[in-house]
């Protein structure tokens, strides 16, 4: 019995022992594979990486971070208000700098600083309708419907896909008695502002831009559709008239350096009032407006400009639409043969919109109505080219109008609605820099209208100056 249980003894232990030998044997082996694999693999900082659990540990940490949208959320606006904080203060050590007197020799160009596009969206949302102006009354044809619905200027977004050869918007008639139900309300006359205080603000703006306007960007005509244009949906357009890179292209600069006017601005519907117009007030209506317009270019800017008050839609006493740029442009030919340095004409108006809208923005801390271009492209979809209007200044026309409106993005992109584009001609063949402006509408005040002209005169002398 003994000598049995010996064995057993002997036995386990030299299993034991053959364990150990074993494990020896793997140890060399393991330590073996380390001297011969890529140091990269097993590195004293990345060894523990390759450990099953702490892969899907630091993966699963991973996920989580992004999880917290919330927090993500405020990282990110976080980081944009301390980008544009940032680029305000490179701004204002820049001018600080160019403040500063420096020799000749080492003077440098100046140049306004422009922040990195920080967290600005895109401006692909589809917005609410937007009128179209009254005026689309057809000049020396047949009256159009008066006022005219379409959408707000950053129509369509970019992944909505356009026609090449043609993108009309669908228009919706407004009530044609806008202009009929507008309430007259008694107001005080508004204190006269500071011309030169709003200017020297403005123009010392900061470009911030709420749309992509990098030329890759532009050059897709989709995307440039859909940012700055309204399509009538009497007219088409394509992508070889709609080119940005050849708007921006064309030079548009003039000299102040003249004792003849340079620009002129004119009412084809002088009547036009707004929301708490005084009846009977000049200043209260479209014409005022103008007036003020003509002050901020001249005092400010130093332009030389006149001022028709002629009233083309007026008829015996009786307001009447129907031939008012046929009118107007009786009166305008001759007036531009004796002034042939006119360079620039503004037919000044208001737009109509439904009674519940209000098209209005702040800019420099004042309530400021949004602005709307037109343009004519004597084209329609019924009957192709109008030979009849003929027009040799519509690329001119479009890119000036364009320009002005990139400059508006540049700087005011809350200020405008978009380009519209339209069939027929709106006496727009007088010359190269020839803009139909809308002004707000009825329902705006008339000091918020009068505030539009400082940033509108802002972006027309940044054009006007290349």
């Amino acid at each position: 019995m003994r000598k049995h249980g010996h064995r057993i003894s002997q036995e386990v232990i030299h299993v034991t022992n053959f364990q150990k030998a074993f494990c020896i044997v793997l140890s060399l082996c393991f330590f073996a594979s380390l001297a011969i694999l890529p140091g990269a693999l097993f590195t004293g900082e990345n060894v523990y990486r390759h450990l099953p659990l702490y892969r899907f540990l630091e993966k699963k940490t991973q996920v989580s971070s992004y999880e917290d949208r919330e927090t993500y959320e405020k990282i990110a606006g976080e980081n944009g208000k301390y980008l544009g904080e940032r680029a305000r203060s490179e701004q204002l050590v820049a001018e600080n700098e160019r403040t500063t007197p420096e020799p000749e020799e080492n003077a440098v160009t100046e140049e306004t600083i422009v922040p990195e596009e920080t967290a600005m969206p895109e401006k692909t949302a589809i917005p609410e309708e937007t009128i179209i102006p009254e005026e689309t009354a057809t000049p020396e044809e047949t009256l159009a419907p008066e006022e005219t619905l379409a959408p707000e200027k950053t129509a369509t977004p970019e992944e909505t896909p356009i026609p090449e050869e043609i993108s009309a918007t669908e228009i919706t008639p407004a009530s044609e008695a806008a202009d009929h139900s507008e309430t007259i309300q008694e107001s005080p006359e508004p204190d006269e502002p500071d011309l030169h205080d709003s200017t020297e603000t403005l123009a010392a703006a900061i470009p911030h831009p709420e749309i992509d306007l990098s030329p890759a960007k532009l050059a897709d005509y989709n995307y440039l559709l859909g940012q700055f244009y309204i399509v009538d949906s009497n007219t088409e357009a394509d992508a070889v008239q709609i080119n940005a890179e050849d708007f921006l292209q064309q030079d548009f600069e003039i000299s102040k350096d003249t004792e003849t006017p340079q620009i002129l601005i004119y009412h084809s519907h002088s009547q036009e009032t707004f929301a708490d117009s005084r009846e009977g007030e000049e200043a209260d209506t479209i014409v005022g407006v103008g007036d003020y317009l003509t002050q901020l270019l001249t005092e400010n800017y130093g332009y030389k400009v006149d001022h028709i008050k002629e009233q083309f839609d007026m008829e015996s006493g009786d307001l009447d639409r129907s031939a008012a740029y046929d009118y107007a442009r009786d009166y305008l030919e001759p007036y531009l043969q004796e002034n042939p340095d006119i360079q620039v004409i503004i037919d000044l108006h208001r737009d109509g919109i439904p009674e519940d809208r209000h098209l209005v923005t702040e800019i420099n801390g004042k309530p400021t109505a949004q602005i709307l271009f037109y343009n004519g492209l004597s084209y329609t979809t019924s009957k192709g080219s109008l030979d009849y209007l003929p027009n040799p200044y519509i690329q001119q026309n479009l890119a000036f109008s364009f320009q002005l409106e990139y400059q508006a993005a540049q700087y005011y992109p809350e200020f405008y609605r978009g380009i519209y584009l339209a069939g027929y001609r709106y006496n727009l063949h007088l010359r190269p820099r020839s803009i139909l402006l809308e002004a707000g509408a009825q329902t705006n005040t008339v000091q918020e209208v009068k505030n539009a002209m400082e940033p509108f005169a802002d972006i027309l002398n940044r054009v006007l100056q290349g």
